[in-house]
């Protein structure tokens, strides 16, 4: 019987970007302490990791490798709501990658279906308005220090959790990437 508390979730993890955003996320986004890192969601939900087959390994394989590495950067700083995010420049091949995979496997709408348009983002504070807007402060003053991240996606990595904390799974490589 699935784990009915079993999640997974694709997504490019941004190395690049834990100088800048580490401390913060560790204080104001709780997906930090459950083991998330800095990170683009390409797709979450995806499939529970106790249902996942070779097939759908294969099949997310085959997606990925019609895309490029790309260069991007982390410089924009937007709000939603609740959350504080970074938007990376340029935004297009993240929704590329999100409407492939969503195509392959559209029973897994982005978010659950939830919002009409997909926005990539990398949180950097998920708690609340108010200490989103805290975080926010304490954000624009790094990156007047460090100034804009710049990074290169070249894989998608599979997460999951069965177990309330994220471990890394599969890596899905871009053409040519890693």
């Amino acid at each position: 019987m699935p784990n009915s508390i079993a999640q997974s979730a694709l997504g490019v993890t941004v190395p690049e970007a834990e100088p800048w955003v580490k401390d913060l996320r560790e204080r104001y986004d709780p997906t930090a302490a459950a083991g998330v890192p800095a990170h683009i969601t390409v797709l979450f939900p995806f499939i529970s990791p106790d249902l996942i087959t070779d097939s759908d390994f294969a099949k997310a394989t085959d997606t990925f490798q019609r895309f490029h590495p790309f260069e991007f950067r982390l410089e924009q700083i937007d709000r939603f709501p609740e959350s504080l995010y970074f938007v990376p420049e340029p935004n297009e091949p993240f929704i590329s990658l999100t409407e492939a995979i969503v195509r392959e496997f559209p029973e897994y709408p982005p978010y659950g279906g939830k919002f009409p348009k997909i926005i990539p983002h990398l949180t950097v504070a998920n708690r609340s308005a108010e200490l989103s807007t805290i975080a926010e402060t304490e954000l624009s003053a790094i990156m007047k220090d460090l100034g804009p991240i710049h990074a290169v996606c070249n894989v998608v990595e599979l997460y999951e959790n069965s177990t309330g904390h994220w471990r890394w799974a599969q890596s899905f490589p871009l053409k040519d990437g890693v």
